[in-house]
């Protein structure tokens, strides 16, 4: 039987600079790599950070803003520590537990896009 693997989502951005700030400043994901087919072309990018890879595009074609993307983490609590501590001007996000058993934090690109990072609560 075929197997599946990994799902890159495409998040649509409007400005490279602030794409940079909210992903790489703020959630310290790395460029992993850009594309452009000329030099006034749209960028297309690739960010990651451990195992997580989101692509960036800012191609009117590559999916619409205000898409959600659930992100799995491990040790939550400390990754919540580390946003907070960045003290970043845009987004001071929470530390939620749900009704479906995990704990989350959720922010909003610049962009509108959401993404939610979980941690399962241990059963």
């Amino acid at each position: 039987m075929p197997k599946l693997g990994a799902v890159t989502p495409i998040l649509r951005i409007f400005d490279i600079a602030k794409a940079r700030e909210f992903y790489v400043g703020f959630l310290s994901f790395e460029v992993q790599w850009e594309h452009r087919f000329d030099d006034n072309a749209p960028l297309y990018m690739a960010v990651g950070r451990d195992g997580c890879v989101l692509h960036l595009s800012e191609h009117h074609g590559d999916g619409a803003p205000g898409i959600a993307v659930r992100i799995k983490v491990e040790d939550i609590a400390a990754f919540h520590r580390e946003l907070i501590g960045k003290n970043y001007r845009f987004a001071r996000p929470g530390l939620e537990e749900t009704p479906w058993k995990s704990h989350e934090i959720s922010v909003a690109d610049p962009f509108g896009n959401r993404l939610h990072f979980y941690e399962e609560a241990a059963a």
